[in-house]
This record gives C-alpha cells, sequence and structure tokens, in this order.
C-alpha cells in the first residue's frame, strides 16, 4: 500500500515553519451543523478510553487487515453500549502519527505494523460514523508532543515532520517534539485540528503527556530553547509550564473559532500539587502535574480554556499518599463555579483478583469510587481505562459499576 507522499507532509509542516503566529487556513471540508451531546442539563458522562499506542486496546496487533481492525473496533463499541456507556474517546494520534489520512503526518505504525503505510481504510471517519448509530459520543484524543518509542530519527518514515532541526528531544529512550520551540507548538495544532475539519467530532481531547514524565538519572535537554526563548522567565520551570499553557491556550481559542460545537477535554495527572508545596494543593505527597510536569491544570480550568477535564484520580479510597477521597474534593472544589465540567478518570485497569493491593481485589471498589464522587454535584460523570479491561473486566468491578449506578437504560447525550 502506499505511503503518504513526502511532499504532502513537508509541505504541511513547511507552512507552519514560514508562519508561527496566524497561520494557513486549514486544509479540508468545513463541517457545519449541530453536533450531539450538547447543552446544559445533559445526563451523567459515562466514558471509556481506547487506547492504539503500542496496541493497548485496538487493534489487538498491528498488521491485521482492514476487515478485522473494523470488527474490532466495532466490537469495542458495541461493548461501550453493553456496559451502559455513551462516550468513547479514541486515540487517534498516539505518537506524532494519524489514525485518518492526514495530509500533516503519516500513517500510525501501530495499524500496519509499519509508519506511513496506508491500512486500506479510514479508522476515526469509520469510528465516528458507528459511534453515533450507537448514540456514543466520539472523542478523539490527541497526544500533543510524544514522536516515537525511541530515539532514532533514521527509523521515522523519511518525510516525517519531527525530523526538522531542533524539534525534537530524546529522553528516557523516547523521542518527544521540543514544547519550548514555537514552530513545533504551532505544527501540532495544525495536526490535530486537521481531523476537526474532517469529522463530526464530538471533543478534542488530551492525555497527561506533555513535558514527559521524569526519568532518573536523565536530562531533558532543551537548553537550545530555553536560551533563544526563556528571556524573561523566572526559571526554567516557569517557561515550561508557559510553554504548555501556551498550547492549551492557543489550541482553544483556535477550536472554539473553528468549530465552537467541538468540546476540548484534557485528562491531566490527578495530583496538580501537594500541599506541602503549596496551600491551595490536595491533601497529597505524590508527583504532581504542576512541579514535575510543567502542567499548571488547575489555571486551565480557571481561565475557562477547557470544557471538561478528567483527572486520572487512579488511587484507591483510602491510599496513603494520593487518596481517592482527597483528590475527588479538591476537584470539585477547583471546577466550582466555573463552566468546566468534571469527570473523573477511572482506573479499571487496576481491578484484579491477583491484585497486590487488597483494595483492587474487591469488586466494589469503584462502585464505592462512583458512589463517593456522587456526593460531588460537581462531578458529571467517570470515564474508565481503559476499553479492554471494559470489555474483559477480569474481577468484575466493571460489571458492579454498571449494576449499581447505572440502571437499565443509557442516557442519551
Amino acid at each position: 500500500m502506499a505511503h503518504i507522499g513526502r511532499r504532502a507532509l513537508l509541505a504541511g509542516a513547511a507552512a507552519v515553519i514560514a508562519a508561527t503566529t496566524g497561520g494557513p487556513a486549514l486544509a479540508g471540508p468545513r463541517i457545519s451543523g449541530p453536533l450531539p451531546g450538547q447543552g446544559a442539563g445533559t445526563p451523567e458522562f459515562r466514558g471509556m478510553w481506547i487506547a492504539t499506542v503500542s496496541n493497548v486496546d485496538w487493534p489487538s496487533r498491528s498488521g491485521l487487515s482492514a476487515a478485522t481492525q473494523r470488527r474490532e473496533l466495532i466490537d469495542l463499541l458495541d461493548t461501550a453500549v453493553r456496559r451502559r456507556l455513551n462516550a468513547v474517546i479514541l486515540q487517534v494520534r498516539p505518537a506524532a502519527d494519524a489514525l485518518w489520512p492526514s495530509p500533516f503526518e503519516p500513517w500510525s505504525q501501530w495499524l500496519t505494523g509499519e509508519q506511513g503505510v496506508d491500512p486500506g481504510w479510514d479508522p476515526l471517519g469509520t469510528a465516528v460514523a458507528e459511534a453515533h448509530a450507537r448514540g456514543l459520543e466520539l472523542h478523539a484524543w490527541f497526544n500533543p508532543y510524544r514522536v516515537a518509542h525511541h530515539t532514532d530519527l533514521d527509523r521515522l518514515v523519511p518525510e516525517h515532520p519531527a525530523r526538522q532541526d531542533g524539534w525534537t528531544v530524546a529522553y528516557g529512550g523516547r523521542l518527544y517534539y521540543n514544547p519550548g520551540v514555537p514552530q513545533v507548538r504551532r505544527f501540532v495544532q495544525e495536526a490535530m485540528l486537521d481531523a476537526v475539519t474532517r469529522y463530526r467530532l464530538d471533543a478534542v481531547h488530551w492525555d497527561d503527556y506533555f513535558y514527559p514524565y521524569p526519568v532518573e538519572g536523565e536530562y531533558f535537554d532543551d537548553d537550545a530553547a530555553y536560551e533563544e526563548y526563556g528571556a524573561g522567565f523566572a526559571s526554567r520551570a516557569a517557561w515550561r509550564r508557559h510553554n504548555t499553557d501556551t498550547l492549551v491556550r492557543e489550541m482553544s481559542e483556535r477550536l472554539r473559532a473553528l468549530r465552537p460545537a467541538v468540546r476540548f477535554g484534557i485528562s491531566p495527572f490527578g495530583i496538580w500539587r501537594n500541599s506541602d508545596r503549596d496551600p491551595a494543593g490536595s491533601k497529597t505527597r505524590g508527583l504532581s502535574a504542576y512541579d514535575d510536569l510543567y502542567a499548571d491544570t488547575r489555571k486551565w480550568v480557571g481561565q475557562g480554556w477547557i470544557d471538561y477535564v478528567v483527572p486520572q484520580a487512579y488511587w484507591h479510597i483510602g491510599h496513603p499518599t494520593a487518596d481517592y477521597a482527597a483528590l475527588v474534593p479538591w476537584w470539585a472544589k477547583t471546577v466550582a463555579g466555573t463552566r468546566v465540567s468534571l469527570y473523573v478518570g477511572e482506573g479499571l485497569y487496576r481491578c484484579a483478583a491477583d491484585s497486590p493491593t487488597a483494595a483492587w481485589r474487591d469488586p466494589a471498589e469503584l462502585s464505592k469510587h462512583v458512589r463517593f464522587a456522587r456526593g460531588y454535584p460537581e462531578v458529571r460523570g467517570h470515564v474508565y481505562f481503559s476499553a479492554k479491561q471494559v470489555s474483559a473486566d477480569p474481577n468484575g468491578a466493571m460489571a458492579r459499576v454498571v449494576a449499581d449506578h447505572y440502571g437499565s437504560a443509557v442516557p442519551p447525550r
């Protein structure tokens, strides 16, 4: 099958290099008309993530036929309906690639086993149509900065935009776009917004990966970018947070100008800051988005740059350093009085009969989470990681949630 042309990919990158502000008009048809699931008073959000990176959830392995890939995707959508969910969050740009025919980036290797090879069908287009046919919202999940699970630029397709000089940083055995380079920030926005112009998406969704998670003994070498763009900031940490803030704010502004009906949601690491570092933080003692990932997630809520937030509260009730019962009230207080909806990210993947943690061996643990969260009116729903566990449900935790809380019918959104 044909590779995406070098000319098409580099033309997209070149347009961004030429104009880091304002930018060219986005290619592709503009879609008008209402989208499902919008408006005040909508019922609770019940979602699941479908991760495609490393074939976590789908496809079950790379290199499957188009027909088999499609059948597996449909099975996951049917699973969402069977579990009485009303939304799926599908990862469509797992690593500077695409699960649609993008003019900016190559086809994802997780489809065919080889980056840049056309899988013979349009996964995102199919997902949107089939999800909506089942009454499900389709949120397109993009990872802004991850490029590869290796550090060798020569292993990328020859036309890959990441080959631009100075655009990437190798760190922890992986390759990342450099968030400190304005051209990079502009390019990744263009790449993601291309999908918005082409499909009836219900939302653009980002995960918790901005600057990478710390790796002991490793140095994220953004020295050149800091020297060029970091003047006037009190510290490199403040500059890095500014870079992340800028990406979020600009994407918010551009999305609302392009397709105001499409929501913008982010699923950050569950801890904003610990209270021992900041009195406004949560009573936790773990890694934090603000200090370790340079992501001021609370600011994005306060500024109204996002429409919903899904903190990954992947700890059990009573956890000694990051108690679910401490995090949910903190996030409820954070969104109170704002226009931002709060959905809680649930670590279904932790639920297993052989878990080393007693709480996760209990099939009722997640049901307790939902019950606890319903004590806070700011919590508008839950999202479960991930689809594989929603389907297999190894210790019955998902079935318990459905039986205890999700009634006999799926609420439309």
